[in-house]
């Protein structure tokens, strides 16, 4: 038997699925697929920075890990 493949146009609408599917108890592994594809873009530092401490916020990622995701 072979799964069937969907895609998604975007990240965002690939996580609304999830959420859909799985409910809202797994937040934290959610904000943090979230920040693995979070991307500066065509954003200044600032609002790359901002986006992404908000993304951060409970990740429940400790200091070395926001660093190397930051990275």
């Amino acid at each position: 038997m072979e799964a069937e493949k969907v895609e998604y146009e975007l990240v965002e609408e690939f996580l609304a699925e999830i959420k859909k599917e799985f409910g809202e108890e797994d937040k934290e592994s959610l904000k943090i697929a979230e920040l693995k594809r979070i991307e500066q873009e065509g954003r200044t530092i600032e609002e790359f920075v901002q986006d992404f401490k908000r993304v951060a916020r409970g990740s429940d990622y400790k200091r070395c890990s926001l660093i190397k995701e930051f990275k």
